[in-house]
């Protein structure tokens, strides 16, 4: 199981925010280290969306050395080191790193967030198991605590949602026979615009394959036929009027 562990969060709207994603994501258990006061008619429950039925309530207020002794801990800080000379805070993964990394394991697991101003403190990274870090600018690094999450919770959202509850966002692709007449059209309106005849076969290579890695949709291969009827009967004006 996937646990959200944060850690003197200031904001209560940040924690609204984080429980909202862990609802949007497939998780359920929140852990609150130190918390401001939630109340029902303040900022948190009025940024959690749906959470505030369920898993703003049930949040557990815990310690830090609850979470340490009892799960696998994954440390999130915008704040790395590049080597193995300072370590605190090396090695560490991205979010679509970790989602591979926990894949293979079966065991309880916190994400740990820290506070909004300082994070985690080097302290508390030093008692954490993995450290996981999201690429932002190396100009401005430090991303809002409930976009962090929301960010770590969409990357594994495939080891915390049923395949039922995941979207099918597989493309229809068009039917072959679709596509080989775009190609066919394509090719005759080159030869309309009197392209030039020793380019056309390079030409149409490129078309197909750029068309190829595409995999356009149904809708798509109908959108381009248009704009080769339009360019077409464009053509036969042009060429019927000298």
């Amino acid at each position: 199981m996937i646990s959200v562990v944060v850690v003197g969060a200031e904001t209560p709207g940040n924690i609204g925010t984080i429980a909202r994603a862990m609802k949007n994501f497939g998780v359920s258990d929140l852990k609150l280290v130190d918390p401001p006061e939630l109340h029902r008619d303040g900022e948190a429950y009025g940024f959690a969306g749906q959470a505030r039925e369920d898993i703003l309530p049930n949040a557990e207020e815990v310690s830090f050395e609850e979470i340490v002794e009892n799960y696998h801990t994954i440390g999130f800080t915008a704040t790395t080191n590049e080597d193995a000379r300072r370590h605190v805070r090396f090695p560490f993964r991205t979010p679509e790193e970790l989602a591979d990394d926990l894949a293979e394991i079966e065991t309880d697991v916190a994400l740990v967030f820290g506070r909004e101003r300082v994070g985690l403190t080097n302290e508390e990274l030093a008692r954490i198991d993995q450290i996981c870090a999201i690429p932002a600018s190396a100009e401005y690094p430090v991303l809002n605590l409930g976009q962090a999450a929301t960010i770590a919770l969409y990357e594994l959202r495939e080891l915390t949602m049923d395949e039922s509850q995941l979207p099918d966002v597989e493309r229809e692709r068009a039917i072959e026979p679709e596509i080989e007449r775009f190609y066919e059209r394509f090719d005759a309106m080159l030869g309309a615009v009197s392209y030039p005849e020793e380019k056309r076969a390079k030409t149409m290579r490129l078309v197909r394959r750029l068309v190829g890695r595409a995999h356009p949709t149904g809708r798509e291969i109908t959108t381009l036929h248009g704009v080769l009827r339009v360019i077409e009967r464009a053509t036969q004006e042009r060429y019927s009027g000298r």
